[in-house]
């Protein structure tokens, strides 16, 4: 039962998106957003060497933007591509090819999506996946950390990531978030039906 608390994932939902906002306005948002991206730039740099596609998102409702330094890091070596989410009618989404400059068509949701039917931007599959959350929670497996999104309430991300991974189990999803989003259990707890992050960033570093 979702509303076990009296707190139910909508309301939580709304509440975290009204601190982000707030948040987003605030003084001290130029600078974690600094230590994040640092963050981030580190992990491309250890990690981002190879032929790789990453999955980005366009960044809405105060979302914080990557695109700056990805473009940077597709553009540092040849074989290096960029991908953006296109949400299909089936609650799944599919990944294109991004360039920067493209033009982009809005989703139902309003969120500018690559058009599928650009023959010069192919389907791809990512070897990462960027996913900003709205708030996020950790619990322990098996002496081991995991970590979970709170995200928009559509399950794109979920049904999407179950079907990649069962194609691809070397497939990193990592959630972008802050560390204040992070989640007690009696906020909110992760469903059967929640695929875990890979790992998470936020200022503090990169949690795997």
């Amino acid at each position: 039962m979702d509303d076990m608390h009296g707190n139910s994932p909508k309301t939580l939902r709304q509440d975290l998106l009204k601190q982000r906002k707030e948040f987003a306005a605030g003084q001290n948002y130029g600078q974690t957003k600094d230590l994040l991206i640092a963050c981030l730039n580190q992990f491309l740099a250890e990690d981002g060497n190879s032929q790789q596609v990453i999955a980005l998102y366009w960044p809405i409702q105060d979302e914080i933007d990557l695109r700056p330094v990805l473009i940077t890091w597709a553009h540092q070596k040849a074989g290096r591509r960029l991908a953006l989410p296109f949400a299909r009618a089936d609650k799944h989404l599919d990944f294109y090819e991004w360039q920067e400059g493209d033009k982009l068509i809005p989703s139902q949701y309003g969120v500018p999506e690559p058009n599928p039917n650009n023959p010069s931007r192919p389907a791809v599959n990512p070897n990462y996946i960027l996913i900003p959350c709205v708030g996020w929670s950790s619990s322990i497996n098996n002496g081991k950390t995991q970590y979970w999104r709170l995200g928009y309430g559509g399950g794109y991300f979920d049904r999407t990531l179950a079907e990649l991974r069962k194609h691809n189990p070397k497939l990193v999803c990592i959630g972008i978030g802050f560390d204040w989003q992070k989640l007690n259990d009696a906020q909110w707890a992760a469903q059967t039906h929640d695929e875990p992050l890979d790992m998470l960033l936020t200022e503090s570093g990169l949690f795997r």
